[in-house]
């Protein structure tokens, strides 16, 4: 794995565990009871983004080590995710 598919695969799990973690503990202004005008009493009364972000990140840290130790160890390689037996036929 080179460093840009390391990158990518950390921005993947990063931003799938940001929308994963974003609405936690969530209330919203109509939970609240203090509707500004002119936005839905659904908007977040306090979003707490940079809390949610550091969470995040030490989630897909977590899983960035995990999935990128399985991919370089060589326990799963692309001949083992290879169901339709692409790979192992001859191309002629």
């Amino acid at each position: 794995m080179g460093p840009t598919s390391a990158l990518v695969l950390f921005a993947v799990i990063w931003f799938m565990v940001f929308f994963i973690v974003l609405p936690l503990r969530l209330k919203t202004q109509g939970d609240v009871g203090e509707v500004v005008p002119g936005t839905h009493a659904s908007a977040p009364s306090e979003h707490n983004l940079k809390r949610k972000a550091w969470i995040t990140t030490g989630i897909a840290v977590v899983l960035w080590i995990l999935i990128a130790g399985t991919i370089l160890s060589g326990v799963i390689s692309i001949r083992d995710l290879d169901w339709f037996h692409r790979m192992s036929t001859p191309q002629g």
